[in-house]
């Protein structure tokens, strides 16, 4: 594999209100569009104003449109709020979904993750349909998430099972002021009728001790319509990460294999299917400095060799993650990163296409993408 082609999405003004772009979501249509929405807020740990902006380009990263938004804040149950994340999901010619994370911004002094007792801001998770390629947007309206009534981070796009449903992918928190221990659980819910209802779900990673956090679920539907769900995998007694983690499922979600360890340090992005029943994984390795990095899998990701690994952006020159001695330290460091978040997407004649986040420091970052293939 190699680098093929590479540019920018959206550069952050240091000082401007977009001067934190980050948090990318992406996908393409059926036509070659790429669309890619972000979170723009002067500062990177801000919980207000934040907001969700898209723009998308029609001559493969060339140029880009100039960033719209198409989701005004909203309210709910009487507290304003703001967007954190908005992931599209193309769904077959000009169609594209929207699945939009609302985060309660009521108290803009109050911090998005409380240190005192791990919980988060109220959030909620919002759904909204373009049938135009994302030139419009219909009114985004809240998914019943029953029983996770709790804060419920998104964690990636809709992904489009083999059978037809829709996923929905989040993982839980708890309440701001709840003094009980985190139970974290990344989740799938299941939808048979465009979104409306959904009423399955499937745990699919979670520590009935508590002791390891499968975060940052990242979910893939492979070329034979298989899963594999990847995780940034947090122990919370050593106060470090795992090697990423994954498992699989063949019956659209509904059981899984068991977890195996990659032997990857870092945070991942969903994977893509690649020509002769390869898969490839985007991924930050955080182990020193920084870097985007892929690697390449001959064995549906059962193992990732060393020797494919291939470098994306290694632009910074000091590390961001050292030792830790507790979850709160873990979230604060966190909120100092400054490159992360790669998303991914298939394009045609057997290429990759990823977006992420990167610049000189956490509150002044854009958005850049890379083009690999053979």
């Amino acid at each position: 594999m190699h680098v093929l082609d590479r540019g920018s999405v959206f550069l952050g003004e240091d000082g401007s209100d977009c001067a934190s772009a980050c948090f990318p979501g992406l996908c393409v249509l059926p036509g070659g569009r790429w669309l890619v929405a972000f979170r723009a807020a002067p500062k990177k740990a801000d919980t207000r104003p934040q907001r969700v902006l898209v723009t998308v380009s029609d001559d493969q990263g060339h140029t880009w449109s100039p960033p719209t938004e198409p989701f005004p804040p909203q309210a709910v149950d009487g507290l304003p709020g703001a967007w954190r994340a908005g992931q599209p999901t193309a769904l077959g010619g000009w169609r594209v979904a929207m699945v939009l994370y609302w985060v309660d911004a009521s108290d803009p002094a109050r911090p998005f993750f409380n240190p005192e007792t791990e919980g988060l801001l109220d959030s909620r998770i919002f759904l909204s349909l373009s049938e135009d390629g994302g030139a419009t947007w219909g009114t985004p309206w809240r998914l019943d998430t029953t029983p996770f009534l709790m804060p419920t981070p998104i964690t990636g796009p809709l992904l489009v099972l083999s059978d037809g449903r829709w996923a929905l992918q989040f993982e839980t928190n708890k309440t701001y002021l709840d003094p009980t221990p985190w139970r974290h659980q990344a989740v799938l819910m299941f939808s048979a009728d465009g979104g409306t209802t959904w009423p399955e779900y499937a745990d699919v990673g979670s520590d009935p001790t508590g002791r390891v956090f499968y975060w940052d679920q990242r979910h893939a539907v492979l070329a034979d319509g298989s899963l594999l769900a990847l995780f940034w995998t947090f122990d919370r007694q050593a106060a470090a990460y795992r090697a990423i983690h994954a498992r699989a499922s063949r019956d659209n979600g509904r059981t899984w294999t068991a977890l195996w360890d990659t032997a990857v340090p870092g945070q991942p992005a969903a994977a893509v299917s690649l020509p002769g029943g390869r898969v490839a994984m985007p991924y930050v390795d955080r182990e020193r400095v920084p870097t985007i990095k892929l690697r390449v899998s001959h064995d549906g990701g059962r193992t990732w060799p060393a020797g494919t690994a291939l470098v994306l952006d290694d632009r910074l020159e000091r590390a961001q993650q050292g030792r830790k001695g507790s979850m709160q330290e873990a979230w604060s460091e966190m909120a100092a990163f400054s490159v992360g978040l790669p998303t991914s997407a298939v394009l045609p004649a057997g290429q990759a296409l990823i977006v992420y986040y990167a610049g000189p420091k956490a509150d002044h970052t854009g958005l850049y993408w890379v083009r690999v293939g053979d």
